[in-house]
């Protein structure tokens, strides 16, 4: 069995649990584990964690099917705090919501969202869903048959969806535009989850170009 790693377990013998999605970098929950449920967690690569209303183990997804595959553990550089990265199968909170961490609070004297800022969210959670539905195909899904089609078909439909981005930009149709651009960002994600290179490897490379030159 892999060793555990040092973990400062507090009085009640729990530690804090931060779970992130491992594709988009998400935090899905906050939650407390015990060395029980950390080494059920090494062990399966699922969460396992410790309910303090309840006063035992428990595996998410076990009664609602939304598992999360854990891909890496990490322990903070206090080790009292551990990070699940997991793949989830269906969203991470019990309200339904993708994460527990739904409800973003105003802050005083705040300055508007940065642009972008909605358009990043939602990519984000598009690319989540893109992926879930290639782990677990539905039958029936769109996404699903582009993924049994592979590259050429996932590539034929990126080119289709550029020249209509071009189409509606020179009928100057604004409506038309952002539902074709849309379309585009769409099939792009599908290639991308095909050929499993994350979201963030594309954001990081972005980021390189923004940066200034000598």
């Amino acid at each position: 069995m892999t060793a555990l790693p040092e973990v400062r377990w507090d009085a009640d013998g729990l530690a804090p649990v931060v779970i992130a999605d491992a594709t988009t970098g998400a935090v899905l929950t906050l939650a407390y584990a015990n060395r029980e449920a950390l080494e059920r967690t090494i062990a399966t690569r699922s969460s396992w964690l410790w309910s303090r209303s309840r006063g035992e183990l428990w595996n998410k997804g076990a009664t609602s099917g939304n598992t999360q595959r854990v891909v890496s553990v990490s322990v903070d550089c206090d080790a009292d705090a551990l990070l699940y990265r997991v793949v989830p199968n269906g969203p991470a909170c019990h309200t339904g919501a993708a994460s527990c961490f739904a409800t973003t609070l105003p802050l005083d004297g705040a300055d508007e969202p940065p642009e972008g800022a909605a358009f990043a969210t939602a990519l984000a959670a598009l690319a989540r869903t893109i992926v879930q539905r290639k782990l677990h195909p539905v039958e029936g899904s769109y996404t699903a048959k582009l993924f049994a089609g592979g590259v050429d078909r996932i590539g034929k439909k990126i080119g289709e969806e550029a020249t209509e981005v071009v189409i509606a930009a020179k009928n100057a149709d604004r409506g038309e535009l952002v539902w074709e651009t849309a379309d585009l960002f769409y099939h792009a994600l599908v290639l991308l989850a095909e050929r499993g290179v994350p979201l963030d490897d594309v954001g990081a490379e972005l980021s390189r170009r923004a940066k200034p030159t000598d």
